[in-house]
């Protein structure tokens, strides 16, 4: 009974060894089987990693029942797989700091790109005002440049007064006194002389007879014509040029050579408003001022 107990336990024994030395054997071939290719693959050093640390590396050790236990606990498992967790938290950290960095960089960017927006704006502004001072500069040059050559041709012609409006005044032989007629005639040649300037009057008087006689009429027929202009029509004394020719021809017959010269009868003053270009000037300062 004993020996039959003895022998049933060895053949059993065999039985349970047969699948355990095969396993370890096809284990063990193809664990260099799998050590061939892996030679040729470089191995990984903590460069090529994420986290800069070393690679996991699987467990070799194994137990009675190889790779995988079938009654293999729960806290095996997690102490088996707690390192793949920790790497896997650090990667998303790495992931998390990564995405951070990168929002980081694109806000920088895109404040960079506004400010240059921004300085790009105030430059195009800077130039629309270079340039729409330039243009004021260059109409204010051409306003200087016209009242140059106004003021030129203004000097220039200073001393050149050329006839306006001209009024005759007659007397009556031997009398001085302003008629109304004449009086109006002054008037109206007068009035609209007041606050003007670049203007002179011409008194002439013209007198019958012969000699200092008829000067001397002559000069007090255009003296009446002066102190006139100058009592009722505020004009200047120095605008007035005033002479006595006497019995000389009137000026519209000597200009005329081809007729002949004619002697005045009775009393007569000519009276000849003359301008030059400085009212033409005061004019054009004015209507300057009043568009600026």
């Amino acid at each position: 009974m004993k020996k039959s107990t003895i022998i049933g336990l060895m053949i059993l024994s065999v039985l349970l060894a047969v699948p355990v030395f095969a396993q370890n054997n096809s284990q063990s071939s193809g664990s260099q089987t799998q050590t061939a290719p892996a030679t040729a693959t470089p191995a990984m050093t903590k460069a090529d990693t994420a986290t800069g640390k070393d690679p996991l590396q699987p467990e070799t050790h194994e137990g009675f029942w190889g790779k995988v236990n079938p009654f293999a606990r729960k806290k095996y498992v997690a102490r088996q797989t707690q390192p793949i967790r920790d790497r896997i938290n650090e990667l998303d950290e790495l992931t998390a700091a990564n995405s951070k960095q990168i929002k980081d960089v694109d806000s920088r960017a895109q404040q960079g790109i506004q400010l240059a927006s921004a300085k790009a704006t105030e430059a195009d502004q800077h130039a629309i005002d270079a340039g729409n001072k330039a243009q004021t500069a260059q109409q204010t040059a051409d306003k200087a440049s016209t009242r140059l050559n106004t003021v030129e041709q203004v000097v220039t012609n200073i001393d050149q007064y050329q006839p306006s409006t001209q009024t005759e005044i007659l007397f009556k032989s031997g009398q001085t006194v302003l008629s109304q007629n004449a009086k109006a005639a002054l008037d109206e040649m007068a009035t609209p002389l007041k606050n003007q300037r670049g203007y002179v009057v011409e008194v002439q008087g013209f007198s019958s007879g012969n000699g200092q006689v008829a000067i001397s009429s002559s000069q007090k027929m255009a003296e009446s014509v002066v102190r006139y202009l100058v009592l009722n029509h505020d004009i200047p004394v120095y605008r007035i040029y005033l002479v006595g020719m006497g019995n000389a021809p009137l000026p519209s017959a000597a200009a005329d050579e081809a007729k002949p010269k004619k002697r005045i009868t009775g009393g007569r003053v000519e009276v000849s408003l003359l301008k030059n270009n400085l009212e033409q000037l005061a004019s054009t300062d004015t209507s300057q001022q009043q568009q600026k």
